[in-house]
């Protein structure tokens, strides 16, 4: 290979001068590399290969190649860089268009906004109050123009005060009584049948907590529910579809576009407003309200609606307060009023999220699992009722039927075995609904244990599903035997079934 090593360095020599050529004389090399010495390289082969012998001729095809894919693999990529500078280029361009576009958009909506304020005076035939907008201060014409739509007619609405329910003597009824006449009405005015337990399960709920659940199958009234409760004390209720997308409370609130300086209102952030005019019991509906985590977009309201003292309930929609927000949003904050509950529809299946505990504990929950019988009703009218009166009706019951000394020793002691043997407490929060719930629900014409067997099976036992149900089998046919025990045989009835259940699928 003697022969083809003369060569090569001569080629490798020749070639690399070349290359040096290039360097220092810029472009001029180009001819001298592609029209003066690619002859000179065939007469170099041809002088040289008369010695090759056929190791040589291998090396020489090998060694060629080589040579041509590195000079490839050079051109190549001085074609991706120079393509990707053309790229970056033209990207560029196209932003700053985007940019002195988009700066031209803000100043003519800005002096569409201006427009708007003079075509407002001259319709009005006076100055409208505020400061005045400037040319380059969108802050000022945003604060001038106001934000909140739908909230401005709703104060405008409500301009000569809050709406007063005036009760006759007809209205001023007895919870048992209240009861009766929304079964009545929802039965001869709306078609609709309601049981007297889920009935009295509702307005204990109402007594106890501002959240209530309905779960339970479709097709059995949940949502009509809470509507025809609203229908009854002669107002309309507010349903929200809940969204999967949902995450925080701007989803359930609405937000700030800073692109038009416009808060987008939901018709949740209006109905709880609005509430704040009115009297009487109001009801906004969640439908589905598990399609998204309900600990995340409700989680505000969940540690509000939490604290003692009621003025401390709000709820904050904006960072900063303008001049011209509506006139109960209170240093950007929305009070949430005393008469207004929330009522959320469930279904459990693969679409939804499990309700969590923190929600559980905080709600009521009711399940309707079937439709109601129908009965024969007599004509009734809905009535009137100022959330004082039943606030009043609920405190009353409070006080007149308090738990008995048998049940909260039944009470004691379901705790104390639940405690023991299953690692599973009340907690302070279900005592204060025990203590509110069961009397209303008797004020409602129910009775103790009915009561008791609700709070227990929705409030306590409920907490099992997260128990290792195959390994307490035993205890959970002690809690059962225990139940019987303390109020009679299969009197606990919705307990005994749901404990039972637990241990069938388990």
């Amino acid at each position: 290979m003697k022969g083809f090593a003369s060569y090569y360095l001569e080629f490798f020599i020749t070639f690399f001068n070349n290359i040096w050529k290039f360097i220092t004389t810029r472009l001029g090399s180009w001819g001298t590399i592609f029209s003066g010495d690619i002859p000179s390289y065939f007469r170099s082969l041809s002088m040289s290969s008369a010695s090759f012998n056929f190791w040589d001729w291998v090396a020489y095809v090998f060694v060629t190649l080589i040579n041509l894919a590195l000079v490839f693999f050079i051109c190549y990529r001085l074609v991706q860089l120079i393509r990707r500078y053309i790229i970056y280029r033209g990207n560029s361009v196209n932003k700053d268009k985007l940019l002195e576009e988009l700066a031209i958009a803000k100043m003519q909506i800005t002096e569409l906004n201006k427009e708007k304020i003079r075509l407002y005076e001259l319709q009005l035939g006076t100055k409208v109050t505020g400061p005045p907008p400037t040319e380059d201060s969108e802050e000022e014409v945003e604060e001038y123009a106001g934000r909140f739509a739908k909230l401005a007619q709703i104060d405008q609405q409500y301009a000569e005060g809050n709406y007063v329910t005036t009760m006759s003597d007809a209205d001023k009824v007895t919870l048992a009584e209240l009861v009766e006449r929304f079964r009545n009405f929802t039965a001869s005015q709306l078609h609709l049948y309601y049981s007297p337990y889920h009935a009295r399960c509702y307005f204990a709920g109402m007594a106890t907590t501002k959240l209530l659940i309905l779960e339970g199958i479709s097709g059995t009234g949940k949502t009509s529910f809470p509507y025809a409760m609203s229908k009854f004390f002669k107002n309309n209720a507010s349903i929200v579809s809940v969204q999967p997308s949902w995450r925080d409370k701007a989803d359930l609130l609405g937000y700030f576009n800073e692109f038009t300086k416009q808060f987008n209102e939901s018709d949740f952030l209006s109905s709880v407003y609005e509430a704040n005019y009115r009297d009487e019991p109001r009801f906004v509906i969640l439908d589905e309200m598990n399609l998204a985590r309900i600990e995340y977009y409700f989680a505000e309201f969940l540690s509000v609606m939490e604290m003692p003292d009621v003025t401390e309930w709000n709820i904050e929609v904006v960072s900063r307060s303008f001049p011209d927000d509506p006139i109960l949003l209170e240093e950007g904050k929305l009070r949430v009023p005393q008469n207004i509950w929330f009522v959320g529809t469930a279904n459990q299946d693969d679409s939804t999220f499990a309700i969590t505990d923190k929600v559980y504990d905080r709600a009521i929950s009711i399940d309707i699992n079937k439709r109601g019988e129908y009965f024969d009703a007599p004509l009734t009218e809905p009535i009137n009722c100022t959330y004082d009166y039943l606030d009043r009706l609920f405190f009353d019951a409070v006080n007149d039927y308090r738990i008995s000394d048998s049940g909260r020793k039944a009470i004691d002691e379901v705790e104390e075995y639940i405690t023991e043997k299953l690692r599973v407490s009340f907690g302070n929060r279900i005592k204060r609904q025990l203590d509110r719930y069961i009397p209303v629900f008797v004020a409602c014409g129910g009775t103790e244990i009915e009561a008791l067997d609700f709070v227990l099976m929705s409030k306590i036992f409920r907490k099992f599903t997260m128990l290792n149900i195959p390994f307490l089998t035993k205890e959970l046919n002690g809690l059962i035997a225990l139940l019987d025990r303390l109020f009679g045989k299969n009197v606990m009835q919705y307990s005994i079934e749901y404990i039972k259940e637990l241990i069938k699928t388990a």
